[in-house]
């Protein structure tokens, strides 16, 4: 009974440096085949060379798009859902390439991407916020970035502090919900302020 190259020692150094490189950067082929790398990748924008959660970001658009028309209780649900699956497909991602959080893992991304526009769902679709729709996604992607990206308190705190797959996905929870808080703000100041 033969082995598989996986389940076999390296044999030579350039072997293991082969293996060390691609359990550090799956190759494209591995993403695009295996449904926990492919989800946790964000659909393959993860494998971006440059930005790769910058690249995420964007990719939750689309989604953002195709789920937008549902009715507020519907969306939050898939947002709850989405949110849920990141969980297990990030820490999963994770274990089977030995690195946490990698940075092609980028579902945290698209769900903090979700999240941040979720007011511009429920307020576009009820024309409660004025201005073409791609503004406000423009706007909520430059937050949501700018708040990923500084990852202010208490972001930051759990950025460093909770691991797993929960710790991936809750610091862009966080983002997402600040995010999603200056945006309500700036698009619809009469459902946080009053009339």
């Amino acid at each position: 009974m033969s082995q598989s190259t996986e389940d076999r020692a390296p044999a030579n150094a350039q072997e293991r440096i082969e293996r060390a490189h691609h359990r550090v950067n799956p190759p494209a082929r591995l993403v695009f085949t295996d449904p926990a790398h492919f989800i946790a990748f964000g659909f393959g924008s993860g494998l971006a060379p440059f930005a790769p959660g910058t690249v995420g970001s964007a990719a939750a658009i689309p989604l953002f798009l195709l789920l937008s028309p549902l009715d507020w209780p519907y969306f939050l649900a898939a947002v709850l859902l989405l949110s849920a699956l990141g969980i297990w497909v990030c820490s999963e991602s994770s274990r089977r390439m030995g690195v946490h959080d990698h940075p092609g893992i980028v579902w945290d991304e698209v769900v903090g991407m979700l999240i941040t526009l979720a007011p511009i769902a429920h307020g576009f679709w009820r024309d409660e916020i004025t201005g073409p729709i791609w503004l406000w996604i423009y706007a909520g992607f430059l937050t949501f970035r700018a708040i990923d990206v500084i990852k202010p308190p208490p972001i930051g705190w759990l950025d460093r502090n909770v691991h797993g797959g929960l710790g991936i996905m809750l610091d862009d929870i966080a983002a997402g919900a600040a995010s999603a808080l200056i945006i309500t703000l700036l698009a619809m100041p009469e459902v946080l302020l009053g009339p």
